[in-house]
């Protein structure tokens, strides 16, 4: 048997006894659910989490940071955690250090934490600097970075000046991200070469303005990296408003409604959809299994990605990772 298979048996079981021990889970556990930022990313995530926690009965606490940032997570990690009455945690920390130490407050003040998207520390939960959270559930970020730097090397046929927008630094996710495209372009396209990283705040507008200068600083730019949601939208329209729509190509990791649409107009060349619906329902579903006593909870979930490009977009295998939002 592979180890992925060993993997994936552990966690139906987990699940399996989450599902089991409901009615026993359902008297003893609540929830809350603290993401980083309103988005689409983390709407549907809260979809995933909402869905879980109504298939096994359980009550969700949900609170939503208007905008990204530590000083703004953690007042309202604080008044969660005031609250008294919530067993679990299901957040996404907008700081890997700075988060560190409000959400160990959670964990004295009893509630388990389980980490989504982004992580604390290095994100080894095992032998790392952090080891409180139950589980890391979210996606292979240096992975999902080395993936963008081929899909947007290939778009400009191995050579060019490219540029990477981001959100904000020592953010795990982002963070990972960048790193992987660095490491293949450096390694991989020596005819490519990255000419800057800005950071965002996560604010579309922002991007747009950054973006937009790069541009008119580097005449011959080729590519463009987004980095999340925001990036990725403002990247996308300076290049549309500088008149450079399928001449600048832009990578878009996240699979929001707007990305696609300049997918189908040419503007971005591929999208990276993660999978923050399973991250969500998974979350739930480990909180559960650990009410439940599972003690064998794997320490981090890899969920992996879907790659839609205009050849696939259109194929329901790929479409059914398209962020949908209800209006």
């Amino acid at each position: 048997m592979s180890k992925r298979q060993v993997f994936l048996g552990l966690i139906s079981a987990a699940v399996l006894v989450a599902s089991s021990y409901a009615a026993i889970a359902q008297d003893k556990i609540k929830i809350g659910f603290l993401p980083g930022v309103v988005d689409p990313f983390y709407q549907v995530m809260e979809i995933g989490v909402e869905a879980a926690a109504k298939e096994l009965g359980l009550d969700v606490v949900i609170q939503v940071p208007p905008t990204w940032g530590v000083e703004i997570q953690t007042p309202i990690l604080d008044a969660m955690i005031a609250r008294g009455d919530l067993d679990y945690l299901i957040t996404a920390p907008t700081d890997k250090d700075q988060m560190i130490g409000p959400l160990q407050v959670a964990v004295d003040a009893g509630i388990k934490v389980i980490t989504v998207d982004t992580f604390l520390g290095d994100g080894d939960y095992v032998s790392g600097p952090v080891k409180f959270p139950i589980s890391y559930i979210g996606s292979d970020n240096v992975e999902g970075g080395r993936i963008s730097a081929r899909g947007l090397a290939k778009a400009i046929n191995g050579k060019g000046r490219v540029y990477i927008n981001s959100t904000n630094p020592n953010v795990s996710s982002v963070e990972g991200r960048a790193v992987g495209f660095n490491e293949v372009m450096d390694n991989e396209y020596p005819d490519i070469e990255v000419v800057g990283l800005d950071f965002n705040l996560d604010d579309m507008n922002t991007a747009v303005q950054q973006t937009a200068a790069v541009l008119q600083r580097e005449a011959d730019l080729a590519g463009v990296f987004g980095t999340n949601v925001f990036s990725a939208q403002g990247a996308g329209t300076a290049v549309v408003n500088a008149g450079l729509g399928g001449q600048v190509q832009v990578v878009a990791y996240d699979a929001t409604q707007f990305a696609i649409e300049q997918l189908r107009e040419g503007v971005v060349s591929l999208v990276l959809a993660q999978k923050p619906f399973d991250m969500g329902y998974m979350a739930v579903q480990f909180a559960a299994a650990d009410a439940a006593g599972v003690t064998s909870l794997p320490r981090r979930v890899e969920t992996g990605f879907a790659i839609i490009n205009a050849d696939n977009v259109d194929d329901p295998a790929y479409a059914r990772f398209i962020y949908q939002v209800p209006n």
